[in-house]
């Protein structure tokens, strides 16, 4: 293999080789069942086969099905632990790592982006890959002044990949589901697509990583790596390396990993309003702890341009929710289009549906935790509860949607971490009309 899998009929046979997997080990199990095995034991032994397939697929093919594998892994705490449990592991291995492409295709790619010469540019380039993704790999080297950088290089096709991918994906959501039950996936691959052209052209991501990198300098909280050069399809940045967030998740101290907790809700929420922007790709891979406690961001190819900082309406919705002020709740709901017009949804069905989430700003402290998600996700998604029926009257405006994405991923990543995080403060510093959203009504009239 000398680049992504291209053809079109290869990798989708891969993909239909994922549920079809599935279909086929459930059909063993159950023979084994009938015979007198072990229920929970083969169920395990199933679910784990099941994770292995979805790595080595997802992760051989990179594009756009290890995008979807590696956006899956930011809300697998969503999902019950008994279906999540031998997923997790897979699921993490997506986050930062696959396949990595051969040295001359890597050559080849960066004579094209830097031009014939672009050794020059370098005092020194390990051949060996540091870290791969979905559509690029990380190499280590020494940038010609004797800085340490990164080297990130596209995969050749990766564009065509991710078309395809993306596409057979949408196609087969439905075959997909039972692989991730408590998640709804075809939202999320639609999303995944519309973000897919901004993410091809590194250009635009060391232009993003710049404003980051420039807002957070000399920050006592986040680190953002400089760039040192970009190209369509290559770029080099600052070398900094920590811990990555994925182990301080898997073995981290309870202080280290409220610590992390903390720095990743405080760099959510300060973001919009320091930089106008919103990281929009909050899976553990692209967080690190570096040894003097900040957090090391990488990854700016996917940004919400909120120029205005966060939207007024999602956060004064909350704040009405957390006044337990249902007619004026509903109101808003309706002139900003959350509620379908034909809904007869009542002021109290909205505030019944919101207030859970609003209880991390209900006090100084929350434990975000993977049964406080899963509460959530079963009260909205289970077709006997009240809360089900609301949500299918709902909608979400196409300008908040990706801001609903990224904040649902971050606070999902917050419930791996298992961690305390005085929420209510941060929200207060950088959203203080959510606790009093009169004022800022008035403010926005006058």
């Amino acid at each position: 293999m000398t680049d992504i899998p291209r053809r079109t009929a290869a990798r989708t046979a891969k993909l239909a080789s994922l549920p079809l997997g599935v279909a086929g080990r459930a059909a063993a199990g159950w023979g084994r069942k009938l015979v007198g095995g072990d229920r929970d034991e083969i169920s395990a032994q199933l679910m784990a086969k099941s994770a292995e397939q979805l790595f080595a697929v997802l992760g051989e093919l990179k594009g756009g099905a290890m995008k979807f594998g590696q956006a899956l892994s930011v809300f697998e705490a969503a999902i019950p632990d008994e279906f999540a449990a031998p997923f997790r592991e897979s699921l993490v291995k997506l986050q930062s790592a696959a396949p990595p492409m051969p040295t001359a295709e890597t050559h080849r790619m960066l004579a094209e982006q830097f031009g014939r010469g672009w050794r020059s540019r370098f005092l020194e380039f390990d051949e060996v890959p540091a870290a791969a993704a979905s559509i690029g790999q990380v190499h280590r080297a020494v940038w010609r002044d004797g800085r340490e950088v990164a080297v990130k290089v596209q995969y050749p096709g990766a564009e065509e990949a991710l078309r395809s991918d993306l596409r057979q994906l949408s196609r087969m959501s439905r075959l997909i589901q039972p692989l991730v039950p408590g998640l709804e996936i075809k939202p999320l691959i639609n999303e995944l697509r519309e973000r897919m052209e901004e993410e091809l052209d590194y250009r635009d991501e060391a232009d993003n990583q710049r404003a980051f990198a420039a807002a957070f300098a000399d920050d006592e909280k986040v680190r953002v790596p400089s760039v040192v050069a970009s190209a369509p399809r290559a770029m080099v940045t600052e070398w900094v390396t920590g811990r990555k967030l994925s182990d301080v998740i898997r073995d981290g101290t309870q202080a280290e990993r409220d610590a992390a907790a903390a720095l990743l809700a405080e760099f959510h929420y300060s973001a919009p309003a320091r930089v106008g922007l919103l990281h929009a790709d909050p899976h553990p891979g692209n967080f690190q702890v570096l040894p003097d406690g900040r957090l090391m961001v990488i990854d700016f190819g996917a940004v919400a341009r909120l120029p205005d900082g966060l939207p007024r309406p999602l956060s004064i919705m909350t704040g009405l929710a957390l006044a337990d002020r249902p007619d004026d709740l509903i109101r808003l709901m309706r002139s900003e289009g959350f509620v379908l017009q034909q809904s007869e949804m009542t002021g109290e069905d909205a505030l019944a549906y919101l207030a859970p989430f609003t209880e991390p700003l209900r006090s100084e402290t929350f434990r975000f935790n993977r049964r406080w998600l899963q509460r959530q996700a079963e009260r909205v998604g289970d077709l006997r509860s009240p809360q089900f029926h609301t949500g299918r009257e709902l909608n979400l405006p196409p300008q908040y949607l990706l801001v609903h994405r990224v904040t649902m991923g971050t606070l999902g990543v917050l419930c791996q971490l298992d961690a305390d995080v005085s929420l209510r403060g941060i929200v207060r510093h950088w959203q203080p009309w959510v606790f009093d959203p009169d004022d800022d009504a008035a403010d926005r009239r006058n």
